[in-house]
């Protein structure tokens, strides 16, 4: 397959050249296209200018806002609701972010209600961040319903990541983000593109058929990881993301969508604790080191996140490959 390479730098400026031109202003561009290229230093190629296509028709259709201005209300002490004004996620995550943390620390236990937004983008950035704060961090988001339930055959939840943060002293956090389907719709995505199997365990065919053709799986359902186990989290982050905060359900984000095929619109809640208040401030950290220790000393494994973070401190100085036909496609739209 025949690839572009290119830097970090010409990267941002590739997206942020892209976005402006399809709608965005200079905040809005800037907000999605650091996303982007913090998942291509990171080497998660499925979250980065893979993308980008599908940020642009949201905003040249109409349904996403460019233009976004995300704004923040107190509902209650510890519950901060930020409206994301119809935009993209990541501008309205830094006033989010802004007003959690300082709520973390003043009540222990604090929780983002962020709703009427397109979240797209990986989601291990929000809660990395938090935990660079010294705080213990959760975020959960729902998608358009690719996931059948346990037991079914159509697809009815999204694929529904969560991700999780543990702060650390000496050492870049402990993060984790994964969906809750056996695989990330834009991991079977890259497969079908590239012509590679995926496992039967990824998703099943129209006809609740199994498959190991990624072609066959985007037009079936997607399966929850360990069976039933990754549906019922599939279902529990839907009530997280669409009843609790008031937001679209998948169902509901997809009838919103009305065949256009954009990004989907809902909502994300994300939650910070402040290991200060919760009963050990001075041993937290070098009580969750002994378990980090433990888990290394066997041989062959590693912390989640550790991949990353080794990426992320090569790609500035090696950047990065897309494929032709991606960068050709971004080309474009400009």
């Amino acid at each position: 397959m025949s690839t572009v390479h290119l830097s970090l730098e010409e990267g941002h400026a590739l997206a942020m050249k892209c976005l402006q031109a399809n709608g965005c202003d200079e905040a809005n561009a800037k907000a999605v296209s650091d996303r982007m290229l913090q998942a291509e230093g990171d080497l998660c190629h499925s979250h980065g200018l893979f993308r980008l296509p599908w940020y642009c028709k949201g905003v040249r259709s109409g349904r996403a806002n460019g233009k976004a201005k995300p704004t923040v209300e107190q509902l209650a002490p510890a519950v901060i609701r930020v409206n994301g004004d119809g935009g993209y996620a990541p501008l309205g995550q830094d006033v989010a972010h802004k007003a959690l943390v300082p709520c973390a620390r003043q009540n222990g236990i604090a929780a983002v209600a962020f709703v009427n937004m397109f979240h797209i983008a990986a989601m291990w950035p929000e809660t990395e961040r938090l935990a660079m704060e010294g705080l213990c961090a959760f975020a959960f988001t729902a998608s358009y319903p690719y996931v059948a339930p346990a037991g079914g055959t159509k697809p009815l939840y999204g694929t529904n990541p969560m991700g999780f943060a543990w702060p650390r002293k000496d050492a870049p956090p402990m993060v984790f983000d994964q969906a809750s389907s056996s695989m990330a719709r834009g991991e079977i995505q890259i497969h079908a593109r590239d012509g590679h199997d995926v496992p039967e365990t990824a998703g099943i065919g129209p006809d609740g058929e199994a498959t190991t053709d990624p072609n066959v799986v985007l037009k079936g359902a997607q399966l929850g990881f360990g069976g039933y186990k990754g549906a019922s989290l599939a279902m529990m982050v839907e009530l997280l993301c669409g009843p609790l905060i008031g937001d679209f359900l998948s169902i509901e984000s997809q009838a919103d969508d009305g065949g256009e095929g954009g990004p989907p619109k809902g909502g994300e809640l994300i939650l910070a604790l402040d290991p200060a208040k919760f009963g050990d401030p001075d041993g937290f950290m070098a009580h969750g080191e002994k378990l980090f220790e433990a888990i290394l000393a066997q041989e062959g494994t590693r912390l989640p996140g550790q991949r990353r973070f080794a990426n992320r401190a090569r790609t500035p100085a090696e950047g990065f490959d897309i494929p032709q036909s991606l960068h050709d496609e971004i080309l474009s739209l400009m």
